[in-house]
């Protein structure tokens, strides 16, 4: 069975769920695997005060038994603490006579919120931003965080940390290994880079006291991939495509690039391949890894690398130039409590949003109903390799 899932819930709403499909039986899983993933999602310097709020936790409420996984449908709830004071606003039966909240009807430049209403003939565009608000990815990240709890199995560690953030970048080094991220997130910025960091917050600082917002830029490092994982039989089944779009899925996300990226237009081709070379008990291997783990959209064995840029946010509390859409006259736009800068945060679901297709490409290479179907033709793929590829 394939990997997949669907979300539900609003930012202002009860709670937030997801059920996902196709997790082998006999994986072990708790809500502390999750849990993790949720509170890192949460980090980050520029946050706004909703992560003064919540305190996310998930809650396993199918597909588990006794810490296992069961091979049926998992469902998982995250609680959303500040719906008390939202109850009016966002309830789900009938609203009362005076109780309807007043509509919103001046969208954002840059949000879903005029693009939603005309798209589904909403006059309010609450009705809009609750669920295209980012607050749906903390769903995503449970998603990722089973994904992961999936990959674990097969050594496949995934990191997260960030480049840039507006006008401050960092500089692309070395190689990175997994032991470079021991300490990312005590960085309140989430980046290798001890150099750049007050540089980093010293700019978010600065955009929050002139009302503006930042993005930036976030890398995923991936280690301990198999070659041969993706495809390329036809198009969506390259891997590329497919990291690509589960990236650009998530909101604010405007660019993604693997390896060299961009880049690499810039160059020569003896300056962006990377030259294949064999050894006897090594197999193949490359020097470099431009490519960034992928090769005609299969991983290569080595480090896979994915990067996202992120455009700022939307919300602004110096609001820009908009319409009313009830009465059609210009109007500042829609102010709603935001952060200044969430690409920290963004790494995070970054990470899910790759564990989850790595998890899939894994699956339909392996196949298998439980977890130990799945080790049992991992064994015998690394059999078939051993001559050829060195070993993870």
């Amino acid at each position: 069975m394939n990997l997949r899932y669907t979300t539900s819930g609003e930012s202002h709403g009860p709670e937030l769920m997801a059920i996902v499909e196709g997790v082998p039986a006999g994986l072990a899983l708790g809500t502390a695997d999750i849990d993790g993933d949720l509170a890192r999602r949460q980090l980050g310097y520029g946050r706004g005060g909703r992560m003064r709020i919540e305190t996310d936790r998930a809650t396993i409420t199918s597909g588990v038994r006794y810490g296992q996984t069961l091979g049926t449908p998992i469902g998982l709830r995250i609680l959303n603490a500040d719906w008390k004071n939202w109850k009016t606003v966002m309830r789900a039966g009938a609203a009362s006579a005076g109780k309807r909240a007043e509509p919103l009807t001046v969208p954002r430049p840059g949000h879903a919120d005029l693009c939603g209403t005309e798209k589904f003939g909403l006059g309010d565009i609450r009705s809009v931003l609750e669920r295209a608000s980012a607050r749906e990815t903390a769903t995503r990240v449970a998603v990722g965080a089973i994904a992961r709890r999936l990959l674990d199995e097969f050594g496949v560690l995934i990191f997260s940390h960030v480049t840039r953030i507006g006008k401050v970048a960092v500089r692309r080094g070395r190689s990175l290994v997994p032991e470079d991220f021991r300490k990312v997130d005590g960085s309140p910025v989430r980046t290798l880079a001890a150099d750049r960091e007050k540089a980093m917050t010293d700019v978010i600082a600065a955009a929050r006291k002139q009302g503006e917002s930042l993005g930036g830029v976030f890398e995923v490092a991936v280690f301990g991939l198999v070659p041969g994982l993706g495809s390329y039989a036809s198009g969506p089944e390259r891997l590329g495509g497919r990291l690509g779009g589960a990236l650009m899925s998530i909101p604010a996300i405007k660019g993604v690039e693997v390896g060299d990226g961009f880049a690499a237009a810039a160059r020569p081709g003896s300056r962006v391949h990377d030259e294949i070379f064999f050894r006897p008990g090594k197999g193949y291997y490359r020097r470099t890894n431009h490519a960034g783990g992928l090769e005609g959209g299969i991983t290569t064995g080595a480090p896979l690398i994915v990067r996202a840029a992120m455009k700022p946010i939307p919300t602004l509390t110096r609001p820009l130039k908009s319409v009313d859409i009830a009465s059609g006259r210009t109007a500042p736009a829609l102010k709603e409590r935001s952060d200044v800068c969430a690409v920290p945060a963004a790494a995070v679901v970054g990470e899910a949003m790759v564990a989850i297709e790595l998890a899939r490409a894994m699956m339909e290479k392996l196949g298998g109903d439980s977890i130990e179907d799945m080790k049992g033709s991992y064994l015998a793929y690394l059999r078939r390799l051993r001559d050829s590829w060195p070993q993870p």
